[in-house]
């Protein structure tokens, strides 16, 4: 199957879209398809053979967050071209109601159109606003795919109609696969680790080690509240570590916390993936502190791919991801108190830790992309053939693991 998927974000700026997109065409191609991914990248930017550029993306302020976009009038010739050149069987596109390339890939495609929405904010005023301007690019597509529960109430709530909901897709393996790096391990799940590497005598005394992935500087992702919340940890836990992985100012994220506890706070910048797995393989327990704006949570399927005991905020999107929390720990949002409080009862129950990395091991398996990218492709070939209205009980096997809904 030919087959063209348009990214909003720029390609160079990591972001969840971003990774979800590379995994799914990476996926699509190993499985034999052609696949073509337009994207907004800086002239600079080296990209993998499928991707092509439509220039550089600046950034607007979206969703609590700063997104890079691309939009205009030579963005709308380059789309045009990439429509026409690719002679697509079916067009997948990424936030077709964020100003960028997917409203621009709207208004020029002709044929089967498949959108993913990603976007969880059911008080968006914007996108209220901008309806009557996106009406006529949405009623083109002929099947829509939301991330979650939470970003199909959004879509349904502002935009009308509904999606089949089927969430980001993880490499579950390379995750689990990945080797903890032994200056990172905790003290508490790899005890046996650490001993082995200090010559068999007991181990070095090692901490717990804590982790969190995220952009420093943007607040909705929590660090400060973990920040706060830090201190208490350490005065059970005095040898504990946090690692950060991220960019950002780090004098200012650590400039809250008492001077002598700063080191106990290790920033290793941006990370590659290889890293990102290895990190979270050398956990005691992943620290999801997210205060809002989130639709998934693709962090959290990483850290339990990776064997890391979850603790995160109860976010709707981060509660669905955890099973409810029966595949990790949850706490009130933005209660530093909170956290501490279950950081500290965790870090104390290495059994309990365990029974976390185990229940999130299985529950896992449902992101992984066999099952995400089967998914996505039984949509494409629905509309390839002609049948976007199927009814819900045509499908049994989607509607009963991610819940297909009529448009």
């Amino acid at each position: 199957m030919r087959i063209g998927i348009v990214c909003p974000y720029a390609w160079d700026v990591p972001g969840g879209v971003q990774f979800h997109i590379r995994d799914l065409a990476e996926h699509l191609i190993g499985l034999g398809h052609a696949v073509s991914v337009l994207a907004p990248a800086d002239d600079d930017t080296p990209l993998p053979p499928y991707v092509v550029s439509a220039g550089r993306a600046v950034p607007v302020p979206y969703n609590g967050s700063v997104a890079r976009l691309n939009f205009g009038f030579l963005s709308a010739a380059r789309v045009r071209r990439w429509v026409h050149d690719g002679d697509f069987e079916v067009l997948h596109i990424h936030e077709p109601a964020s100003p960028s390339l997917g409203l621009l890939a709207c208004w020029t495609a002709q044929g089967p159109i498949v959108a993913t929405f990603h976007t969880s904010n059911p008080r968006s005023r914007a996108m209220i606003a901008a309806y009557p301007i996106l009406q006529p690019a949405l009623e083109k597509i002929s099947a829509r795919i939301a991330v979650s529960e939470y970003a199909r109430r959004t879509l349904v709530e502002h935009l009308g109609g509904d999606a089949v909901v089927i969430p980001n897709g993880v490499d579950v393996g390379f995750f689990d696969r990945a080797e903890p790096r032994h200056e990172w391990l905790g003290g508490v799940l790899h005890a046996d680790a650490d001993a082995d590497a200090d010559g068999g005598g007991g181990g070095g005394g090692r901490g717990p080690t804590l982790g969190f992935i995220g952009r420093i500087d943007e607040p909705r992702k929590g660090l400060p509240v973990l920040m706060k919340a830090l201190p208490a940890i350490l005065a059970e836990h005095p040898e504990a570590r946090l690692l950060v992985a991220g960019r950002g100012d780090e004098k200012e994220a650590v400039a809250g916390l008492p001077a002598g506890m700063r080191d106990r706070v290790a920033f290793l910048g941006m990370v590659s993936d290889e890293e990102k797995a290895r990190l979270l393989r050398s956990v005691d327990l992943y620290v999801a502190p997210n205060t809002g704006g989130e639709s998934f949570g693709i962090i959290l399927v990483e850290a339990m791919s990776a064997g890391a005991p979850v603790l995160a905020s109860d976010l709707d999107a981060f509660v669905q991801v955890l099973d409810g929390g029966r595949a990790g720990e949850i706490y009130p949002n933005e209660d530093a108190a909170a956290l501490a409080g279950a950081a500290n009862r965790l870090l104390r129950d290495p059994a309990r830790l365990r029974e976390l990395r185990e229940r999130g091991g299985r529950h896992v398996r449902r992101f992984d992309w066999s099952t995400v990218g089967a998914d996505i492709l039984a949509v494409y070939e629905t509309v390839t053939d002609g049948t976007a209205s199927v009814a819900p009980d045509e499908r049994p096997g989607l509607r009963a693991r991610w819940g297909l809904a009529r448009d």
